[in-house]
């Protein structure tokens, strides 16, 4: 079975990390020797290290415990969706708003207001709103909607983020450590994994890494029972 998934991260490129000249030293013990300048990255380890946070994250799932997904790239976007819609967990994949953990009064204010304008059309209100009043609420709806749709009904803080490329989501590793929620990461050979709980070694700038690292999370999520 591993040398079965090894093959297929082989496949999808999991192995490929950054230029040398990009590496985070933190990152060595999950490195091969580079090739033409591009660091590998040691599929064992990453095979290792995805067993160990899918058993966190399936023994939180167990308790019914909140798991949100993070990845607002664009190669990351459909796929955090997809697993945290496979899960019944929540996500972010457009943008990461500032406070969205650590303010989250400011949050739950916005997710009512996008209730509010998503019920505009059938309340008496409507009838008193002007067509170039209602476009521009119209456009702050499908904002609202894109940035806050995964977590509209997610009640408190998550109990653990799985976050696709956490140099890049930086603001929600900072945050999540804040308030010591666990962090569980897809880190390439540019990251530093000594800020995240459960680091997961692998190329996070390709869909199909992505997918085949996140498809293994949602496999291990579902079997849980």
């Amino acid at each position: 079975m591993i040398n079965e998934l090894i093959s297929e991260m082989v496949d999808a490129g999991v192995h490929y990390g950054h230029q040398t000249k990009k590496w985070n030293p933190g990152m060595k013990p999950f490195l091969m020797k580079d090739k033409g300048g591009i660091y590998i990255i040691n599929l064992e380890e990453t095979v290792r290290c995805l067993d160990k946070a899918t058993d966190f994250l399936t023994d939180l799932s167990k308790k019914d415990k909140k798991i949100l997904f993070v990845g607002c790239k664009r190669q990351a976007q459909e796929a955090v969706q997809q697993a945290a819609e496979a899960t019944k967990q929540f996500y972010v994949n457009h943008r990461w708003l500032g406070g969205m953990l650590t303010n989250m009064s400011t949050v739950k204010k916005s997710i009512e207001r996008l209730k509010w304008l998503e019920g505009l059309e059938k309340s008496p209100e409507f009838k008193t709103i002007s067509k170039k009043e209602f476009a521009a609420l119209t456009r702050e709806k499908n904002k609202l909607r894109r940035n806050l749709n995964g977590i509209r009904g997610m009640d408190g803080l998550p109990d653990a983020l799985v976050i696709v490329d956490s140099a890049r989501e930086s603001i929600a590793v900072a945050e999540a450590r804040r308030l010591n929620i666990p962090i569980v990461a897809i880190v390439d050979s540019n990251a530093d994994p000594s800020i995240v709980d459960y680091p997961i070694p692998g190329n996070d700038d390709s869909v199909r890494s992505i997918r085949i690292i996140l498809q293994n999370v949602v496999d291990a999520l579902v079997k849980k029972g």
